[in-house]
C-alpha cells in the first residue's frame, strides 16, 4: 500500500495549536513540543513542513466547529505560505458551509458527523467536488456516534459507515474523541470489521501509541494515520517516523 499515510495533526482553538486530550475541549492547552518553541500554526506548520519534510496536514478549526468564528485568514495564509496539501475540518454544518470553503483552496474537505445536519450537504458536495475531495468524519466517543442527525443517533456505527458509503463517499476517518490524546494504542475490532466492509479510503485518528500502532494500521490495509500527542511529545522519535514513512513510499509523495 505505497499511498499510505501519516498525517501530524494540528487542533487549532483560539487562533493557536492546541493539546486535545478526550476531546474535553474547554480543558485544551496550547500545545508544547520539543520540536518548536511557539503554538503559532505557522510557526509548528513551517517547521514540520521545513525541516521534517511533512507535505500533508489534518486541521480541526476548533473555532469555527465550537463557536462559528473560523480562522480563515491562517487557514489562506498557511495554503499561500506553504506548498502542502490540508485536510480541513471546519465544522461543515449546511451547503452554504461548503460554498465559503471552497475559497480556501483546500483539496481534501472533512464532513464531520458532529456537526453535520443533513445527508444531503455531502450529496451536494460529491456532486460539487467529486468523491476524491470529500472526506466524512465518522465522529466517536467510546464507539458511539456523536451526530445531530436523528436517523443515525441510535444506529450502529457499521451501519452509519455503510450508509455514508452507499451515498458515493469513498474516504472516510474514523475519529474516536476518547482515544484523542490519550496514546491507549492497539486497534480496536470494530475498525478492523469496518475495513473488512468498507470498500474505500479509512484513515483513522486518535490513540496511536508508537511506531507498532502505525505499521498495524498499514497491515490491516488501512490507508493512513492521523498523528499528535505521540508525535509532539517525542514518544515516537521523529527520525524512526521519518524511515518508517520512506519504508511506505520510497518516493515519500504521499506523506
Amino acid at each position: 500500500m505505497s499511498n499510505f499515510k501519516i498525517i501530524p495533526v494540528l487542533d487549532i482553538l483560539n487562533s493557536i495549536c492546541v493539546h486535545a486530550i478526550k476531546g474535553e475541549r474547554s480543558q485544551y492547552t496550547p500545545l508544547k513540543s520539543y520540536m518548536f518553541g511557539s503554538s503559532d500554526p505557522h510557526t509548528i506548520i513551517e517547521t514540520l513542513h521545513n525541516k521534517y519534510e511533512f507535505n500533508e496536514f489534518y486541521i480541526a478549526d476548533l473555532d469555527a466547529i465550537m463557536k462559528n468564528h473560523p480562522n480563515s485568514e491562517i487557514i489562506v495564509s498557511l495554503m499561500q505560505n506553504y506548498d502542502i496539501r490540508i485536510m480541513l475540518d471546519s465544522g461543515i454544518s449546511t451547503k452554504e458551509d461548503i460554498n465559503a470553503i471552497l475559497q480556501f483552496g483546500i483539496e481534501n474537505i472533512i464532513i464531520g458527523l458532529e456537526t453535520l445536519e443533513n445527508l444531503e450537504v455531502i450529496k451536494t458536495t460529491l456532486s460539487i467536488l467529486g468523491e476524491e475531495n470529500i472526506i466524512v468524519s465518522i465522529d466517536m466517543y467510546l464507539e458511539k456516534v456523536i451526530t445531530q442527525i436523528n436517523e443515525f443517533k441510535f444506529m450502529p456505527i457499521r451501519d452509519i459507515v455503510k450508509k455514508i458509503g452507499d451515498l458515493g463517499v469513498y474516504k472516510i476517518i474514523l475519529l474516536d474523541l476518547f482515544r484523542v490524546g490519550q496514546k491507549l494504542g492497539g486497534i480496536s475490532p470494530l475498525y478492523l470489521k469496518i475495513r473488512n466492509e468498507f470498500n474505500g479510503e479509512i484513515y483513522v485518528g486518535g490513540g496511536i501509541k508508537d511506531l507498532s500502532d502505525i505499521q498495524i494500521y498499514y497491515d490491516n490495509q488501512f490507508s493512513g494515520v492521523l498523528i499528535g500527542t505521540a508525535l509532539y511529545d517525542g514518544t515516537i522519535n521523529i527520525q524512526k517516523l521519518r524511515d518508517l514513512i520512506y519504508k511506505y513510499d520510497t518516493n515519500t509523495r504521499n506523506i
